[in-house]
């Protein structure tokens, strides 16, 4: 991972300046301490320091760590709003200085966007002469290192393979002894190893002439067709591990943002619109059909666990309320029901779930016990979505895949939607989600019945 030693100081003094810059013009009371002045540059430097945040890698962009990113603003903006309470800083109105953090905030991404650009415009233009490199081995990786590095934006300079087995592919550079030498002669700055083709005793070879000879030596593992786009490795001290279901999810601070998020959104939820919303349901539901206003269900959450989900009642009790879903013109659903479940009021309860940490707001939806029963044996990853909290709505729920399950098909494509979305959570993804959830549903929606 070849880094730059003169992009990293010159972006530190940059944004430096620019946050000094900024309060000076903006906020000049805060200088007239020199308390204030290091308060603000220490905090920076402890801030990015703590989470890694300059060192940059060759194949990075501008949304390569950009969950990094997000984490630096929430960081340093609980150090700038603090500072006005912890250095007696009160000569001016909180929604000024939010608009000051915007503004810094504004200018550092500006500056990111204009570096990668600029970066990327240089390296594509051919004038980065780029990191050579060989790899040597031939598997199916290969074809994978190839798409980066004739990625010209990533600035490597692909010389070609080396392998036992001959090729009149163009880039075949010969067998694997004569790599040595090669890699001397052609001056080649980074060696790839596909350890699948490679034994012990070379890997050790190759391994005692990079740590004598200043190259840089990566070893591809051989995956067996394992690896995933979830997959990471992970150290257990200097034993390395294959995480084949990583997720955003599993670092601590991604679950206490997205629990501080459900615990906030549910109780506007819930203050602002069930408290109103709730007696006039009950009112008309006392009119329209007899029985509770709540319907309870036992449901599966994370881990399988067992829990009960909380709605609208929409339908006439019966004996298959548990066991039989809702299906077209289905006879149960009583005439409040229908509008309920067309405009997913009768989902709305579920904030209380989401308050008591049974449930997210945003997740793979939950499923009765006896669905889950029965997809675990026929659907294959059916169970990798029980490792998130089940949600009010999901990423399934605004690609179509909601209601009743017609065909297989209608349950396999949920699962993958939500395997997805465990792979790929952002709080961003969250609140897009939320957004179609609501404009769907004042549209309305084909499955919704």
């Amino acid at each position: 991972m070849k880094k730059s030693y003169f992009v990293v100081p010159l972006s530190f003094i940059f944004h430096i300046i620019s946050i000094n810059l900024i309060l000076y013009l903006l906020t000049p009371e805060t200088y007239r301490s020199g308390y204030s002045i290091l308060y603000y540059n220490i905090s920076w430097y402890v801030v990015t320091y703590s989470i890694d945040f300059y060192p940059t890698s060759r194949r990075e962009g501008f949304g390569t760590n950009l969950r990094n990113f997000l984490l630096l603003f929430i960081l340093y903006g609980l150090v700038f709003f603090t500072s006005f309470t912890f250095l007696g800083q009160h000569h001016y109105d909180s929604s000024f200085l939010v608009l000051v953090y915007l503004l810094i905030c504004l200018v550092l991404t500006f500056f990111r966007m204009v570096f990668y650009f600029s970066r990327n415009l240089y390296r594509s233009q051919g004038y980065n002469k780029g990191v050579r490199a060989v790899v040597i081995g031939r598997d199916k990786n290969l074809k994978k290192l190839r798409r980066i590095f004739d990625t010209p934006e990533y600035g490597y300079k692909y010389m070609g393979y080396f392998d036992n087995s001959k090729s009149g592919s163009p880039t075949y550079l010969g067998n694997i002894k004569t790599s040595f030498d090669y890699i001397f002669d052609n001056n080649i700055q980074e060696v790839y190893c596909l350890a699948s083709r490679l034994s012990k005793s070379e890997i050790q070879e190759l391994m005692k002439i990079a740590d004598n000879s200043l190259k840089k030596i990566k070893i591809i593992p051989d995956n067996k067709e394992l690896f995933s786009r979830a997959m990471s490795i992970e150290l257990y001290g200097e034993v390395p591990v294959l995480n084949l279901r990583a997720s955003p999810l599993e670092l601590e601070y991604a679950n206490v943002v997205k629990r501080v998020f459900d615990i906030i959104f549910s109780s506007l939820a819930i203050v602002f619109l069930l408290s109103w919303l709730t007696p006039i349901i009950w009112i008309l539901m006392k009119i329209d059909s007899k029985g509770p206003l709540f319907f309870k269900q036992k449901r599966h959450g994370v881990n399988r666990d067992t829990f009960e989900c909380y709605k609208f009642r929409s339908m006439t009790k019966s004996d298959t309320s548990d066991t039989k879903m809702a299906t077209k013109n289905d006879m149960r659903i009583t005439k409040l029901g229908r509008i309920l479940r067309k405009t997913s009021i009768d989902e709305l309860p579920q904030f209380f779930n989401v308050l008591k940490g049974d449930m997210s707001v945003v997740g793979p939806r939950p499923h009765m016990q006896l669905h889950t029963e029965k997809y675990e044996k026929s659907v294959d990853k059916y169970l990798v979505r029980h490792f998130l909290k089940p949600g009010i709505t999901g990423l399934a729920q605004i690609k179509g895949c909601r209601g009743e399950i017609v065909e297989k098909a209608d349950i396999i494509n949920r699962v993958r939607y939500d395997i997805f979305y465990m792979e790929k959570w952002s709080l961003q993804l969250d609140l897009s989600i939320i957004y179609y959830t609501v404009a769907n549903a004042i549209r309305g929606e084909e499955k919704a019945y």
